[in-house]
């Protein structure tokens, strides 16, 4: 046989045993911790402990054992019910020094029905019974009735590698506003970018635009409710379609993402959205999408080898429709097109509303459910 194609053999045998090697994987969930009341994100403290929220307005330290500790002190007040309620929780990149921590819910007005997507920081006691020094950094405008699509997806943005001192926020349009996810006067169905003290860098794509928001980062979204940040420091973002079409993109600074405009899903009971269209000049497509929905929650790149070397790289998906957690290979590591996706923890048969990489290289997942529980990924 030639050398070329002696070449070409063995290379095909190894995508083949990679190919193999990738699918063949499993995990096995364990429960770290039990009992907590529809908990939205996690967050991963020193000494092994973690810092979980509650949707309907708790902020709980889980210790290493698994032990929940009483509600951190401090949370603002926040409109609970629907989709609506404590939602998303990062740490600064210094926590260790500064103790500083940000958090997103959706925060009603001081008088009427209305609320609205805020995002606040403060700073954890030392002994982790309260917040401390917590002021809200920003607020979507205008607040609205209803508990519906908040988004509130919080990613801490990097520049050559470093943080940068600014934040992403993701913001659902909130269901009856959707055409104002397309106009710039408004925070509905957008991206926002602002630095950690709520001050608007100035190099955001709006400032200056008259008539435009200057926080804004990108705009035509739905209802993200999951954004991570890939190594190169890429934003990844997912958000919900109505009736299928959820979506993944890569929000670029300034760009539309079409919504309502177009899309690859329908009104709930059928029939077209608009004018049922796809594409439109001036308007990005999707990274990928799913029809039938998912309904996706949580996302998080793996960058350790601790399930072996073929899944670092992949991007992780909870669905919340289907209660499995999707395992997602692309066509490069951290990038590039999805080329398979792999369903994981179907035998637990609860809705997955986020799934983070911790400090051990492992994957940990919340299940949303009135007594959500903090599972572990152990390789199989």
């Amino acid at each position: 046989m030639p050398p070329a194609l002696v070449k070409q053999a063995l290379v095909a045998i190894v995508l083949i045993v990679s190919g193999w090697s990738a699918q063949a994987q499993t995990v096995r969930p364990e429960v770290v911790a039990t009992h907590l009341e529809h908990p939205w994100a996690v967050a991963f403290l020193p000494e092994g402990r973690f810092l979980v929220t509650e949707r309907p307005g708790r902020l709980r330290v889980v210790e290493a054992d698994g032990h929940l500790g009483a509600p951190v002190a401090g949370v603002p007040a926040v409109a609970a019910g629907g989709q609506g309620g404590l939602l998303d929780l990062v740490l600064d990149s210094g926590f260790a020094r500064n103790r500083t921590l940000y958090f997103c819910y959706s925060e009603p007005a001081a008088t009427g029905n209305t609320n609205g997507t805020a995002l606040a920081r403060a700073e954890l006691s030392p002994d982790r019974t309260r917040l401390e020094n917590v002021r809200v950094i920003f607020r979507q405008q205008p607040k609205v009735a209803g508990s519906l699509q908040f988004g509130c997806r919080i990613v801490e943005r990097l520049e050559d590698g470093k943080p940068d001192g600014t934040l992403f926020l993701t913001l659902g349009e909130r269901y009856t506003h959707m055409q104002d996810a397309q106009t710039l006067d408004n925070d509905l169905g957008k991206i926002v970018r602002i630095a950690k003290d709520g001050t608007v860098p100035q190099d955001n794509p709006f400032v200056g635009r008259p008539g435009a928001l200057p926080e804004i980062w990108s705009y035509g979204h739905r209802n993200p409710e999951g954004a991570t940040l890939a190594p190169d420091g890429t934003l990844w973002e997912h958000e919900h379609g109505p009736q299928g079409g959820d979506e993944i993109n890569l929000p670029l600074p300034g760009r539309n993402y079409g919504w309502p405009v177009i899309t690859y899903g329908e009104n709930y009971g059928g029939g077209k959205i608009g004018a049922g269209l796809t594409a439109k000049g001036g308007m990005e497509q999707p990274l990928h999408y799913w029809t039938p929905s998912i309904a996706p929650s949580g996302m998080t790149f793996l960058s350790s080898e601790r399930y072996g070397r073929a899944w670092r790289g992949n991007l992780f998906v909870g669905s919340l429709k289907f209660h499995y957690l999707d395992r997602i290979e692309l066509s490069e590591p951290f990038k590039g097109r999805v080329v398979h996706e792999e369903k994981l923890l179907t035998e637990l048969d609860e809705r997955i509303r986020d799934v983070r990489q911790g400090p051990d290289g492992l994957l940990y997942v919340l299940t949303d459910n009135p007594a959500g529980r903090l599972i572990r990924l152990l390789p199989q």
